[in-house]
């Protein structure tokens, strides 16, 4: 099943601000009910969505079927609440949604979610009564279905009994293993089930609002969001604290918190010990604070929790990726920082090649720019152009034979930026081309006509390289300019923009902003980098897991789609297919990539699987043995490295992938980097002939 992009710029900005949220108390049931301003709101995005949004959505019959289910699906993800029976009693409002938009009637929204808080506090009575008698056989051979999210609703309420038993004999198991003692596990648990219904119950009309809404907006396109005045109110906290916080894009998957992404330059990245696709169960503050159990609680919650001012201390109980649903967790202790452009900026050195050549690698991180010291009249102020082309120089008075640009996990940044790097490896042309919601294109041109660097030239992109990065590297690959390798990229190649809805008012009166999808990027040649990304010219085996990341993984994305090409002069190349099969070789007998590939089949097998036993012995078992996996993997990659064999995977060295490659010192990241130096290396003794009969 496809991913549900979470909403509110993916809860970024609420993570970077320091603002603390007044206490939340319980909101009366009579209390959910629509306000004028709300009907009012309603009323405004639907017209601004149908007449502005890229898509141009219709509000329909269709569409209100598609509201219906994933308005569900916000409050109910893992269908563990709600009934069969609910469901069917709900099915009168499955055509008539689109009404409540365009009429501002937003009773049906507001008694299904009644009707939700009610359930969940039936649940959760039936959870804390069921933990009290803690009588669970253990021996019992029996699986629990952990993930329901496409799954068939419970027929009624015997059922959901029937699964709520199981689950909380999981939640016990997996406490279990972990080391906790029989009365902590107790008291952990009725915290937890505890505030799922006391974070259901202090949910105001707001809340209601904005999660209705967001239905109707995830039903056109994943980054189309509407903030609230007071989510609005945090996303300009943390703009004006200059991304004070840890730096990390959280979004909610079922009942867990998840990590999408590291901020470059953020006190999460430099850790090191935080990655795409880890879960955050537990946060605490201080050195010393008690841990707070996190799992069921809203995102908006978590990321209150996790925030707060400059150089404090935040503890985080982790559940990595690599460990799956039940696996063993870890605490990582982060200093809360402002993200400063110098952690963030690019930087190069120098790799030697197999064929013993001088490679110069520069990684760029982010595509930023100091738009504030621009402004103010810096004649020096930071810039990712300006930063690379410093590092270009450099590397050519060493006297490289060729330079890889390393955009791994470059999540995209200032699309000028994109433009202007670009410009420095061509002598002057087309960079992108931008084509807006009434279907008028603009293209971007390389504002230069100097090409600062026209040596041989090579591109490592992944999986989570997006926006602006896919952008450069599309331009590279269009103009025949680089060779582009590693692993198709993320696939974004929207743009949004925030729109004031109180501009729509009379009273200007703060109603909140929507973020808008309102035009899409297209490369020189044409083709769209949204939904597809780019596919390198040489693509390693480490891409299976790529296929379902990304834009390709998200409900309701915008699909590939292609344009004229912009004109444009493409350089000669040699042949890829030669290179390809070279790199083949040396990657089939590589134990780097060797153990990358096992490490990526593993985490595809876990992701894939919904279920597990709840029989103790199995699951003691099953731990057991991937664990000893995961260290004979571990082990085989340092022997490779030189290094020393682990007895264990303890807790400072359990994620076999750190973030920060100054502390990796088994090369894991280095693995892709240095076949790709091997294979502009090939590519430069490949030309040389040619160069040398030209002479």
């Amino acid at each position: 099943m496809k991913k549900m992009q979470s909403t509110g710029l993916a809860l970024l900005l609420a993570l970077l601000g320091t603002a603390v949220s007044a206490k939340p108390t319980v909101v009366s049931v009579d209390a959910l009910r629509a306000d004028e301003k709300q009907r009012q709101t309603a009323l405004i995005i639907t017209q601004v969505m149908e007449k502005f949004h890229y898509r141009k959505p219709r509000v329909d019959d269709d569409m209100s079927s598609a509201v219906f289910d994933r308005y569900l699906e916000s409050l109910d993800a893992n269908r563990s609440f709600f009934s069969g029976r609910d469901i069917a009693a709900f099915e009168k409002y499955r055509l008539s949604l689109d009404d409540s938009l365009r009429t501002g009637r937003l009773g049906p929204a507001f008694e299904i979610f009644r009707h939700f808080r009610g359930r969940v506090e039936e649940r959760v009575a039936f959870a804390l009564q069921r933990l009290e008698t803690n009588s669970f056989d253990f021996d019992r051979d029996e699986d629990y279905r952990f993930d329901r999210s496409d799954a068939a609703w419970l027929a009624d309420q015997a059922a959901l009994d029937d699964l709520w038993r199981q689950r909380i004999k999981n939640d016990i198991l997996s406490l279990r293993l972990a080391g906790k003692a029989e009365d902590e596990i107790v008291e952990t648990l009725r915290k937890r089930y505890e505030s799922i219904a006391r974070r259901v119950a202090q949910m105001e009309p707001t809340d209601v609002f904005q999660a209705f809404i967001n239905a109707f907006t995830l039903s056109v396109e994943p980054h189309t969001s509407y903030m609230s005045p007071r989510l609005s109110e945090n996303f300009d906290i943390g703009m004006r604290l200059s991304l004070q916080g840890i730096g990390a894009v959280l979004r909610s998957d079922n009942e867990f918190t998840e990590i999408q992404s590291t901020v470059p330059g953020g006190p999460a990245a430099r850790s090191g010990e935080l990655k795409g696709g880890d879960r955050i169960v537990g946060v605490a503050q201080g050195d010393d604070g008690d841990m707070e159990d996190v799992i069921g609680w809203r995102l908006q919650d978590v990321v209150d929790l996790i925030r707060g001012p400059k150089d404090s201390v935040v503890r985080l109980n982790i559940l990595p990726k690599s460990q799956g649903v039940a696996g063993r967790t870890r605490e990582v202790v982060l200093v809360r920082d402002e993200i400063k452009l110098e952690d963030k900026a690019a930087k190069s050195e120098v790799i030697e090649t197999v064929q013993g050549m001088r490679i110069g690698v520069i990684e760029i991180p982010a595509f930023y720019r100091d738009f504030a010291g621009q402004a103010a009249g810096d004649d020096d102020f930071r810039s990712t152009t300006r930063d690379v082309r410093k590092l270009i120089d450099d590397l050519e008075t060493s006297r490289v034979d060729g330079i890889v640009i390393d955009l791994r996990r470059n999540g995209g940044g200032s699309l000028s930026e994109a433009t202007e790097l670009t410009g420095l490896f061509i002598e002057r042309g087309p960079v992108v081309q931008v084509r807006d919601a009434s279907g008028k294109v603009e293209v971007e041109r390389d504002p230069d006509p100097e090409q600062v660097y026209a040596g041989p030239l090579a591109v490592l992109v992944d999986r989570n390289s997006a926006s602006a990065s896919e952008i450069f590297a599309g331009a590279i690959q269009d103009y025949g300019r680089g060779l582009i390798v590693g692993e198709p990229t993320f696939g974004k190649g929207t743009v949004q923009t925030l729109v004031d809805l109180g501009r729509f008012l009379r009273s200007r009166e703060d109603i909140g902003r929507l973020r808008l999808t309102m035009a899409q990027f297209f490369r020189v040649e044409g083709g769209s980098t949204q939904h597809r990304g780019v596919t390198p010219d040489i693509v390693f085996p480490t891409s299976k897991g790529a296929e379902d990341h990304g834009e390709r993984s998200l409900e309701n994305a915008l699909p590939w789609a292609s344009i004229k090409p912009a004109r444009h002069t493409r350089h000669a190349r040699t042949a890829v297919s030669g290179l390809r099969e070279a790199s083949a070789r040396r990657v089939a007998s590589s134990p780097g990539f060797r153990f990358l590939v096992e490490e990526e089949e593993d985490l595809i097998a876990l992701e894939a699987r919904k279920s597990i036993s709840l029989r103790e012995s199995v699951r003691r078992t099953e731990w057991k043995e991937r664990e000893q996996a995961r260290l004979e993997r571990r082990n085989r990659l340092r022997e490779f490295r030189g290094l020393g064999r682990l007895d264990s995977l303890n807790d400072d060295d359990d994620d076999a992938h750190l973030a920060d490659a100054d502390e990796d010192e088994e090369g894991i990241q280095r693995i892709m980097l240095e076949e790709s130096a091997n294979i502009l290396a090939d590519l430069i003794t490949a030309e040389r002939p040619l160069t040398a009969q030209v002479n």
